[in-house]
């Protein structure tokens, strides 16, 4: 009711006068003014009485309750329990407490303590208060918080990867290792966002600069690699893009990851076993091929038979995803950098191919055969390496394996098959005993073409097919010749 009569008086006047809209404008900017302070009160005092808290030696404090007897100061018959005031007492005060006690009767003691502490208590907290506002974690309450530097941020991270490196099974439990563990999480979420930006900002050229320096300079992306697996599951994402950015960062118009990864080839080696980890496997393949953009990393891996034998196991692995992880790395290996991978093939057709034949395209694998001669469609037809092109499509057991291929019940290898075994068939140069084996099986492979279509419109095979056709049908025999009659199965001449 109070209430209502003060918002009768005051507020209804107001809005009845010519200046209603002025007089509404001070009361509610006073109301707001008024809830501010008290925020900032609610805000302020825990910080307060916590720093109090935390600044006094709790070996100061003294808060005692003491039964207060019959006084003759006071007049007072009663008796009570009285909690006494928390102080702090300095050494001379001590001895002062201590010498008015002894000169008193017990009583009197009692009653100047008690008084001595009152008056300590009020001159202390004038003491303290000034103190508590001294203390850093009151100054620090509103001060805001400097940004680290892109170049800070990569020094903390190093030594928080350090730690990881050097860190123990039986230190990897306690609370200390996680700590260094979500400061990690921390650090690299800051690195992506300098390095892609954060939502629609674009990332600032300069800071993504200094990170790629600082990163590459101490060793800090050999230790993200190496302690990859002892991340969190989010940081070892965020570190495989860091690392994959790093590679497209252009310092002085130059790729600086590259001068690094020739300057550590051994990370390769540990990047192409990652393959072999089942649990970060995708992870260890994505830095690989985004460090395959360095044409010195594919010479690299080019130059070891065992990197290439390798990439032919993991291609067939039992795990859909890595095998078809593997299976786009191979292949970014054997396309991207096309005057390395000529010279790879020229050196070492005879047992390349060998391999290529029987271990990715005869393999039992589905998946295996359709990523092997789908690769095999993509270098052949490579204008750099139209040499090895011929050389291969003059070999009557490689059209064997890409007639074996089109006889596939799927759909995906036959017209694939069908987009190598053309090269064979339009080889102007074709050895007589391709020309035998295509001769002699003409009406089967009329027939097979005839009903090969693809599910959608596709002019291009559409004409690739007619042309196929058409020389199969002017071939001739060029001498005796015998086959068993069975479609694409092994001729003898």
């Amino acid at each position: 009711m109070a209430g209502l009569r003060v918002w009768r008086r005051l507020v209804l006047p107001m809005h009845n006068s010519s200046s209603s809209f002025l007089s509404f404008l001070l009361l509610y900017s006073f109301i707001a003014i008024a809830i501010a302070i008290a925020i900032a009160i609610a805000i302020i005092a825990p910080f307060l009485f916590l720093s109090l808290s935390l600044s006094l030696s709790p070996t100061h404090w003294h808060a005692r309750v003491v039964p207060v007897r019959r006084s003759k100061v006071r007049g007072r018959g009663v008796s009570s329990l009285i909690p006494r005031i928390p102080f702090c007492l300095s050494e001379g005060e001590r001895i002062e407490e201590n010498t008015i006690r002894e000169e008193m009767t017990p009583i009197e003691k009692e009653d100047a303590a008690l008084n001595l502490r009152r008056s300590h208590s009020s001159l202390n907290f004038r003491k303290i208060v000034p103190r508590v506002l001294r203390t850093s974690s009151v100054k620090n309450l509103f001060r805001p918080k400097k940004p680290r530097t892109p170049a800070e941020i990569v020094c903390d991270t190093r030594e928080l990867l350090l730690y990881l490196d050097s860190a123990s099974n039986d230190a990897a439990v306690g609370h200390k290792h996680e700590e260094k563990l979500e400061q990690l999480d921390v650090d690299l979420m800051e690195l992506k966002s300098i390095l892609y930006g954060i939502n629609e900002s674009e990332p600032v050229p300069e800071a993504c600069a200094q990170v790629t320096q600082e990163f590459l300079k101490d060793d800090t992306m050999r230790l993200l690699i190496l302690c990859l697996p002892k991340l969190n599951f989010e940081a070892r994402k965020d570190a495989v893009q860091v690392v994959a950015n790093l590679q497209r960062q252009s310092v002085q118009s130059r790729l600086i990851a590259s001068d690094y990864l020739e300057a550590n080839l051994d990370l390769i080696d540990r990047l192409i076993a990652g393959y072999e980890d089942p649990v970060n496997s995708l992870l260890f393949g994505g830095m690989l091929k985004e460090c395959l953009r360095h044409q010195v990393v594919a010479r690299y891996i080019l130059k070891f038979e065992e990197h290439i034998k390798k990439f032919f196991d993991y291609i067939q692995l039992p795990n859909f995803d890595v095998a078809s992880d593997a299976a786009a790395t191979f292949k970014e290996l054997m396309t991207r950098h096309k005057s390395t991978v000529m010279e790879f093939l020229a050196e070492n057709y005879s047992w390349f191919f060998a391999e290529f034949n029987s271990r990715l395209l005869e393999s039992s694998n589905y998946l295996t055969r359709r990523h092997a001669v789908r690769l095999l469609g993509d270098m052949l037809l490579d204008r750099s390496n139209s040499g090895v092109m011929v050389r291969y499509v003059s070999s009557k057991s490689n059209m064997r394996v890409l007639m074996n291929l089109m006889r596939e019940s799927h759909k995906s290898i036959q017209i694939d098959a069908f987009h190598v075994f053309k090269l064979f068939v339009a080889n102007q140069n074709k050895p007589a005993d391709i020309i035998n084996v295509l001769y002699f099986n003409k009406s089967k492979l009329l027939r097979f073409f005839d009903g090969l279509t693809t599910d959608k419109e596709d002019e291009v095979f559409e004409s690739d097919k007619a042309q196929v056709i058409n020389e199969i049908m002017e071939l001739e025999a060029t001498g005796s010749f015998s086959c068993s009659g069975e479609l694409f199965k092994p001729m003898t001449v």
